[in-house]
């Protein structure tokens, strides 16, 4: 490709990534922006004065600071379960063979079009039956429950890729199933850990119908996307209010992502070699 070329390219997909991204900067300006420059209908992303009262408004007027704290503990708690599940899973799917394992992946695989929808209502009467409705606990096995096919069998195709021979050193070295398992095998799937870790990261914190659901009745544990909802005023809506909680709800994600990213590119990577 000619250097004119190269350079045409590049500015295309810098003008589509921007596109891509004004959203996020208008509502990012806004959440810095007084009511009355909000309402003037001026287009520019850069605000005249910096206001931080919005952040100070959603984070204590709008209860942010506990909304923030239930999604952190909620988030937290279910990447240690999703992953303790899916990775176990992975490794019996990826290293064993054994009777009604192609059937098992074919039902994994259907169940990846089952919408969420549909399980709402039997998993709030489990919720509720197990007497753990508008509690954390019950929203962290609502989020953590489910097949969770597609981590599954990233670290199914992970694990199909590596050696035996390390398998059979760690017997030999006099370690059992399950000590291979965290000591031995585990360690090399970091990349599928830092991928699964960042998509889960993504779908429970920004999850919404469950936690709506399951905390109807008790405000106080809402997370922050139950939160966000929950400022829309039945007469009057705070849009700066609303955009600064929605830059408090978003950071986290940017950060995480930043953060694992070349974890989650060598995992999809290696998944999809496998």
């Amino acid at each position: 490709m000619s250097r004119i070329g190269a350079i045409s390219v590049h500015i295309v997909l810098i003008l589509i990534g921007f596109v891509w991204i004004y959203p996020f900067l208008c509502m990012l300006s806004a959440s810095f922006k007084d009511t009355e420059e909000f309402f003037a209908g001026s287009l520019s992303l850069i605000p005249a004065h910096f206001n931080l009262a919005n952040f100070t408004r959603a984070w204590y007027a709008g209860n942010f600071n506990q909304y923030f704290l239930n999604t952190f503990i909620v988030t937290a708690t279910v990447i240690i379960i999703v992953l303790a599940i899916t990775a176990t899973c992975g490794y019996a799917l990826g290293r064993y063979a054994f009777p009604g394992r192609r059937w098992l992946l074919l039902v994994f695989g259907l169940s990846i079009f089952v919408p969420l929808e549909f399980s709402v209502i039997p998993i709030f009467q489990l919720i509720k039956s197990l007497g753990l409705l508008d509690s954390r606990l019950g929203i962290i096995l609502a989020e953590a429950g489910g097949g969770h096919v597609l981590f599954v069998l990233l670290f199914a195709s992970f694990f199909r890729q590596v050696p035996k021979e390390l398998e059979e050193a760690s017997i030999i070295d006099g370690c059992g199933f399950f000590r291979t398992f965290i000591r031995v095998i585990l360690p090399l799937s970091k990349p599928i850990i830092g991928s699964v870790t960042i998509m889960q990261f993504i779908w429970t914190w920004n999850s919404f119908l469950l936690p709506l659901v399951l905390t109807l009745s008790n405000p106080a544990l809402r997370t922050l996307a139950v939160g966000m909802y929950a400022l829309r005023g039945e007469n009057i809506i705070d849009w700066t209010g609303l955009a600064a909680g929605g830059t408090i709800a978003l950071a986290p994600i940017i950060l995480l992502f930043l953060f694992l990213q070349r974890y989650f590119v060598d995992g999809m990577a290696g998944s999809i070699k496998g």
